[in-house]
């Protein structure tokens, strides 16, 4: 298997973690935005695009006779646990999950960013075509968290 195989398997492992991080991290913010019906809402149906996401990106590795990783998918869900208890005292929660929700977005559109392009240099179309696919997501949710910050936060 040459190298830069084995670099794009570890990498598309990376995006799944990623994603199931970012899965976990959506589900915890939704149980405690009831009172903002606009933000819950977008965060509900990217919370679907999510495990979309995630479901695309674990068919390529099993197309590449590849599993996830137990491992990392494991510790993206705790670390995003973890985040999403440190807000829950904080008065600002919502805006503070809302610019680390922004700040992740961010991340994963670096990550699909360069899968895609370490994708095509192996050839690997098909790998390529689903980060493209994810990046447009990614980039439509940062797009709508960047227009709506402001409304993130209640008025006095």
């Amino acid at each position: 298997m040459s190298e830069s195989r084995e670099w794009l398997i570890q990498w598309v492992r990376d995006a799944h973690a990623m994603e199931e991080q970012a899965e976990t991290m959506l589900s915890g913010q939704l149980s405690r935005i009831e009172s903002y019906p606009e933000l819950s809402e977008r965060i509900r149906t990217h919370l679907e695009e999510t495990r979309e996401q995630a479901r695309r990106l674990k068919t390529c590795l099993d197309g590449l006779d590849e599993g996830s990783s137990v491992l990392k998918d494991a510790g993206g869900k705790l670390t995003a646990m973890a985040q999403s208890l440190s807000g829950v005292f904080a008065g600002d929660e919502v805006m503070k999950e809302s610019l680390a929700s922004y700040t992740f977005e961010h991340m994963e559109i670096a990550s699909y960013t360069i899968l895609i392009a370490a994708a095509n240099a192996a050839g690997e179309t098909e790998i390529a075509r689903v980060c493209e696919q994810n990046l447009r997501e990614e980039e439509a949710m940062a797009e709508w968290l960047k227009s709506n910050l402001s409304k993130s936060r209640k008025s006095s």
